[in-house]
């Protein structure tokens, strides 16, 4: 069923716009004193901060009451020893939301910390894949706004996307519930956006595997034996963050397996949601590794779900399939 969400769609393609635009800025900038270190050890940038207080500040002004689940809080952006970093990202913010200052962008950032309980919010990384964001390679600034617990409106960034091989980079997917997944030039607003196609059904023995450059993202030995049982030869096409849903909706890529490599753990709502959609709409599915929809009704983390599997133009079956091979091998080594 469409939505009519025709409003939500544009404020949040701009909210995404406008941070691309200054995640971009600052990579150019960018310094070692520009970066803190959480508990996990992933990187967070100015840029993250920056980019999250634009995409809240956009929603606080259209849509007020709507709660956002976001990445970043501000607990140790507010500590004395990071003045220089919060007035780096105030003035980040400064250059496209004019009344920005310290007190409004760490409110903007501290929006986000809904917890994903209610009928209707969205959620937000606002720089999916600090590493590749780091290494100036792939990330992603990923908003979805979900109802009644299902995602009904996506929106990826891909700054240093191509979307072909002629094309620059700089892509934006999105994608409504019921209306497609569209592609537009991320710097070029004016450009009418290209509704992508469903790929028609290729053998998986011709598919590409999409999957983490980071090892401990996803069990990448795991993803060469489900490789081999369907048949797989080429490379996997290995990038950093939701992107790998956009190459997977634009075909560069036919299938992401994200493995999991703990036991128990759960992945967050904020790395999945948008993408997720993106690649549904472009006629592609999306599982866990146990073949089961994602579960977006247990708040911030997918607690019903175990990794995921992501395909198009692919039978999804077969590759759920060969994944339960290889876990049954691996119990019974």
């Amino acid at each position: 069923m469409s939505l009519d969400l025709d409003r939500e769609l544009q404020v949040g393609l701009d909210a995404v716009r406008r941070a691309m635009v200054v995640c971009q800025r600052v990579r150019e900038q960018l310094i070692t004193a520009d970066t803190l270190t959480k508990k996990d050890r992933s990187p967070v940038t100015v840029a993250d901060f920056a980019s999250q207080a634009i995409v809240c500040s956009a929603l606080a002004e259209a849509f007020p009451i709507d709660p956002v689940v976001g990445e970043e809080g501000t607990g140790e952006l507010r500590q004395p020893e990071q003045q220089a970093i919060r007035e780096a990202v105030v003035q980040h913010v400064k250059t496209v939301v004019a009344d920005a200052d310290e007190p409004r962008v760490l409110d903007w950032i501290d929006r986000g910390a809904a917890d994903g309980t209610t009928d209707r919010y969205w959620t937000l990384d606002p720089i999916d894949g600090t590493k590749g964001f780091l290494r100036g390679e792939q990330y992603a600034v990923a908003l979805a706004l979900l109802i009644d617990h299902r995602v009904a409106l996506g929106i990826l960034g891909c700054p240093n996307l191509a979307a072909s091989r002629d094309a620059k980079p700089g892509a934006v997917l999105f994608a409504v519930r019921g209306r497609g997944t569209w592609l537009a030039d991320a710097s070029k607003p004016s450009l009418a956006p290209m509704r992508i196609a469903p790929m028609v059904d290729l053998p998986a023995s011709a598919a590409r595997f999409c999957e983490s450059v980071e090892s401990g993202h996803s069990d990448q030995s795991a993803s060469q034996r489900i490789a081999s049982l369907l048949g797989i030869t080429s490379p996997p096409l290995r990038m950093d963050s939701q992107v790998k849903y956009a190459a997977v909706a634009l075909s560069q890529a036919h299938i992401y397996l994200r493995l999991p490599t703990k036991p128990g753990y759960r992945e967050k709502i904020w790395d999945h949601a948008a993408g997720a959609i993106v690649v549904e709409e472009a006629g592609g599915q999306v599982s866990d590794t146990a073949g089961k929809p994602l579960d977006f009704t247990h708040g911030r983390h997918l607690e019903a779900n175990q990794g995921i599997v992501a395909t198009h133009g692919v039978d999804h079956a077969r590759v759920v399939g060969a994944i339960s091979q290889v876990e049954s091998e691996s119990k019974g080594a």
